[in-house]
């Protein structure tokens, strides 16, 4: 199937006389018929047992993501914060390391800079458009995987899977990537060489702004066992599992070793899995999710190129503008497309665009992004509030920097409440 298909079909096949739609299976438990089934899934899992491991509305829900990202696997966690954190915790342990971009998420910068350190796990951090060398001067001899996000939020950078797939495989450690803002239908990430991939599915993929959630996918294509063999690094995968009665991953479950122990060991201690009617709602968003990214990504470059016109904006980021610095790894990693989030930065500063957005009545001022409507944010104001004029300059936020999310209204009605706020300057 191709992926607009896969959006509709992969994951759910009812049976004769089944529901057409994902059923959501409101049950925290399972039946069974004797001690010894209940006890061999404790030995190995491999089917429903507790809703803190699985639930058949989600297990649809992550078939299905699994096929878009054409992975072995994936498991649904309650955030994309969790995703990210379990996608870590899953290749490293205290006195670990790990590399990241430094110009992903601020929020995923605040759990790998800040509570990861507290555990004794150490992020380096490394320029986005650093080279393949410069990649792998940063590596220590404890680093155990390699981070980055395809399209960052709100820097909009645009990640060189190749030359970071190269550096992380060069070394045997996993590349993890955020896919959030790109999804499947613009990026898949496994075929420029990342390993696993994680998503924060309350973005783009519901699109809706109706559940919080997130979804960690593995690839299946990183050998655990010939890393280990190199660098001693993931013992945890090849040698039996003493939380889990001598479970190893690699020989009982092969290519979905990663995403096996993930769910196993660290699903089973945090805890953070998905109620089954936010997995449902989740499925509701990723059956349009073709459409909608295709008419995101063109009212984002109507919008873009609007801005460019106006003498009262100073700059404005979106990969996709012919000019852009990342325009050329856009046409290579993102040919349908660079999302419908634009960042722009306002001439005149904080009181400029605080009064740009306030004379918005279309677009929504909130604390979200992706959403089916359009919605602004201004970060100086908000998301990074407590730091002064020269840390917002250090973090390459301006007062006049206003994130834009294009979302599916009519591109005219769109563009009529930019002229609303512009005017009002």
């Amino acid at each position: 199937m191709e992926i607009e298909t896969k959006c509709l079909h992969a994951g759910y096949e009812p049976k004769n006389g089944e529901p057409r739609v994902v059923p959501i299976v409101q049950s925290t438990t399972y039946k069974f018929d004797s001690c010894d089934h209940v006890a061999a899934l404790f030995d190995k899992p491999t089917e429903f047992m507790y809703s803190r491991f699985a639930n058949p509305t989600c297990d649809a829900v992550e078939k299905k993501i699994a096929a878009l990202e054409g992975g072995v696997g994936c498991m649904l966690t309650t955030s994309g914060q969790a995703a990210s954190l379990l996608s870590i915790l899953n290749v490293c342990s205290a006195g670990d390391s790990f590399i990241a971009s430094s110009s992903i998420y601020g929020g995923t910068i605040n759990l790998f800079g800040f509570t990861l350190k507290k555990l004794g796990i150490e992020c380096i951090w490394v320029d986005v458009d650093s080279s393949y060398d410069e990649i792998i001067r940063a590596f220590k001899t404890n680093t155990k995987a390699v981070f980055g996000e395809t399209i960052a939020n709100p820097a909009l950078t645009v990640f060189d899977f190749e030359a970071w797939a190269k550096a992380a495989h060069e070394k045997h450690v996993p590349l993890i990537i955020d896919n959030t803002f790109a999804t499947p239908i613009l990026c898949r990430p496994f075929e420029w060489g990342a390993d696993i991939i994680v998503h924060s599915t309350t973005k783009y993929m519901d699109g809706h702004a109706v559940q919080g959630g997130g979804a960690i996918v593995d690839s299946g294509n990183f050998d655990w066992t010939a890393a280990y063999k190199a660098t001693g690094f993931f013992a945890d995968f090849v040698e039996p599992d003493p939380s889990y009665h001598g479970l190893t991953y690699t020989k009982d479950f092969g290519k979905a070793a990663y995403i096996v122990k993930a769910r196993t060991q660290l699903m089973r201690d945090f805890g953070c899995y998905p109620a089954a009617n936010s997995a449902f709602l989740l499925n509701l968003g990723l059956e349009t999710l073709p459409v909608r990214m295709k008419l995101y990504c063109e009212n984002a470059m109507a919008v873009a190129r609007y801005f460019q016109k106006s003498d009262k904006i100073a700059s404005v980021t979106y990969p996709g503008l012919p000019g852009d610095k990342y325009h050329a790894l856009a046409e290579k990693y993102l040919p349908a497309g660079a999302s419908g989030v634009i960042t722009i930065s306002i001439k005149g500063g904080r009181s400029a665009a605080v009064r740009f957005m306030d004379s918005l009545k279309l677009a929504t001022d909130e604390v979200h992004v992706a959403d089916i409507r359009t919605c602004v944010l201004h970060p100086a104001s908000s998301t990074h509030r407590q730091l002064s004029d020269e840390q917002l300059s250090a973090a390459g936020i301006d007062g006049g920097m206003v994130r834009f999310s294009c979302g599916l209204e009519n591109i005219n009605d769109i563009l009529a409440d930019i002229d609303r706020g512009l005017s009002a300057i």
